[in-house]
């Protein structure tokens, strides 16, 4: 049975047209904006009266657009829309349709069981970089070392897909069903990352490339992985690419190895010779956590969308706001914009905010924005981001004997689910998918 430790361990883890109404536009109300004004982007305004609380019960939602106009979205440590919950899960992957002012929740049945309570002793593997291309549905796991005297490091990244809409999943090797992999099994052999220096390259995203990818014209993916899992490592953001054909093939993979003197990139198989493409601030990456053998928060793991209609990309991403003694959530996050002609930079900041608080909610805990690709408008003024909110979290822990007790009523697994979920949207009614229209500010 869950103690209330470890479920705040786990919340501390980290469509073809829109409806038109609040908090949303029609895709063709405006003339597209030429690739020519990319540089022209100043900065970003985050429209407050555009916030929606739209529902479901969890974190992380890395979302990727479908050719079909569905989006897909990954879900970590909660039920997501399934009400009364069937199970917690550590990831589980939603459909969208629609757009932000009346979207549409489907589970997607055929995903893997990551239920929580079945295995607790089990590695965890959580859902983060998804990507939808030439018929395929991607994704990268990470998973956490099981360290006791320290936070516990995001340690490796185990690769999924899906070749038919994901109905059936299967592993990097071809084989099915999806198996997750014991302590004792977790290897390089077996993950597409594994016990790299600091950690490098267990938390990964993907850069979106417009609807079914179709943006994309040099035929390879990009994968930004944080560099370790301290700060003055997981700050720097690194980057690989693979030709999509071989995206199973960790082979393949090329590290960014630094710009040359007219902007182009070089890239290396030999991991050793990986740098940087950005680095995020200082200060902002939790060295300790509220209870003991924690973990080591997802700070700085971006979301990237190329912005079509402006031939730029779009970063955001946050740093976690942390106290006095180093612990996560001490002070509200850090939020921060940026824009690239080219997925490995330079990146330019045009937005920078050190106390996040979406809504002016001082007491707001906001984290990990992500830019939902499907939601950007016909000219590409306007994108929207999602995240979720652990205001509340504290009482939450305080109030640990309530919830034991309730925990003792359960008549069922269910049951128990649904207490567990019950009591963190009492207490922590932010952990959902909250949505906000973020317009890009032209110079």
């Amino acid at each position: 049975m869950a103690t209330r430790r470890d479920i705040v361990k786990q919340t501390l883890l980290l469509s073809a047209g829109m409806a038109c109404g609040a908090g949303s536009f029609p895709l063709s109300a405006r003339p597209r904006v030429s690739p020519a004004l990319a540089h022209r982007v100043t900065g970003v305004s985050l429209q407050d009266a555009t916030i929606r609380r739209l529902g479901g019960l969890g974190d992380g939602y890395k979302a990727t657009w479908a050719a079909d106009g569905r989006q897909f979205l990954a879900v970590n440590d909660g039920p997501g829309w399934t009400w009364p919950p069937r199970a917690m899960y550590n990831s589980r992957v939603w459909t969208i349709t629609g757009g932000p002012a009346a979207p549409r929740f489907a589970d997607l049945a055929g995903y893997p069981d990551l239920d929580m309570g079945t295995h607790p002793d089990a590695p965890k593997y959580h859902g983060h970089g998804l990507l939808w291309v030439g018929g395929r549905l991607i994704q990268f796991l990470a998973t956490l070392d099981r360290a006791e005297d320290r936070p516990r490091h995001w340690i490796g990244a185990k690769l999924i897909y899906s070749d038919d809409g994901g109905r059936t999943w299967r592993n990097q090797d071809g084989t099915t069903p999806v198996r997750f992999e014991s302590f004792e099994q977790q290897s390089r052999r077996t993950l597409a990352f594994f016990d790299e220096p600091d950690g490098c390259f267990s938390l990964l995203s993907i850069l979106q490339m417009g609807r079914g990818y179709r943006a994309n014209r040099d035929g390879f993916i990009y994968i930004y992985g944080l560099n370790g899992n301290t700060d003055g490592l997981m700050n720097q953001l690194m980057l690989l690419r693979v030709p999509i054909a071989q995206v199973l093939n960790r082979s393949a993979y090329r590290f960014f190895a630094g710009r040359r003197a007219d902007g182009s990139a070089t890239w290396s198989a030999d991991l050793a010779q990986r740098a940087p493409v950005h680095t995020f601030p200082r200060g902002w990456v939790n060295s300790a956590n509220v209870f003991p053998g924690d973990l080591v928060l997802e700070s700085w793991l971006p979301s990237v969308v190329f912005n079509e209609a402006l031939g730029l990309y779009v970063m955001a991403s946050t740093g976690v706001g942390c106290g006095p003694d180093g612990t996560a959530y001490g002070k509200p996050s850090y939020l921060g914009f940026w824009v690239s002609e080219q997925p490995w930079g330079p990146w330019r900041q045009v937005h920078e905010d050190r106390a996040w608080t979406p809504g002016g909610d001082a007491g707001s805990l906001a984290y990990s924005p992500q830019i939902i690709p499907g939601w950007t408008s016909a000219d590409g003024t306007a994108m929207h981001i999602a995240w979720a909110d652990l205001k509340g979290m504290l009482a939450f822990g305080r109030d640990e004997g309530k919830l034991e007790d309730a925990l003792k009523q359960a008549k069922s697994p269910r049951d128990h689910n649904r207490i567990e979920a019950e009591f963190l949207r009492r207490y922590i009614p932010g952990f959902a998918f909250n949505t906000q229209r973020v317009d890009l500010t032209l110079g």
